[in-house]
């Protein structure tokens, strides 16, 4: 064999390796964005604030195990959401269905919301009302005042 031959031969092992590995990881770059996009669906259930993909959790590495291994096994997004959600409820979903038992979960923070701009309101409301009737048993000008103390007094020293 000439080095020639051998350069070329070395080079067309190298450039089919290359190609064979190109072709293995597209499916995978495409795999992990299917995980990525599933993750960033469910919520952590530890953390409650961040999805599966964004929680450090020890909880959140077991399901990201869970669902990598559910997705190897064939299953399709929608399969792997409902096994989750029939282990754990709709919680584990980051963005949960509306119906009667999540009702809580979307209107609860509406309700704290309501509930303590009433509060609010009535507090006013009862403050105006007794600077109102304060206002109405205080006299009306401090000469008034002036005078009243002053008999007051008077009352007092001629008694």
């Amino acid at each position: 064999m000439t080095p020639r031959l051998l350069t070329r031969l070395t080079l067309a092992l190298a450039l089919a390796a290359g190609a064979a590995f190109a072709q293995q990881s597209a499916p995978d770059v495409a795999f992990e964005a299917r995980l990525k996009r599933l993750e960033a669906d469910l919520r952590c259930l530890v953390c409650q604030n961040q999805t599966l993909a964004d929680s450090n959790a020890p909880l959140a590495e077991d399901l990201r195990r869970e669902v990598r291994t559910l997705a190897l096994s064939g299953k399709s997004d929608a399969e792997i959401r409902t096994f989750l959600v029939a282990r754990y409820g709709d919680f584990v979903l980051y963005d949960p269905p509306v119906k009667e038992s999540t009702w809580l979960l979307w209107f609860g923070p509406f309700l704290l919301l309501g509930g303590g701009v009433v509060a609010w309101l009535a507090i006013v409301r009862r403050r105006r009302r007794q600077d109102a009737s304060t206002d109405a048993g205080t006299p009306a000008t401090s000469a008034d005042a002036t005078a009243r103390a002053r008999a007051l007094l008077d009352e007092k020293s001629s008694g």
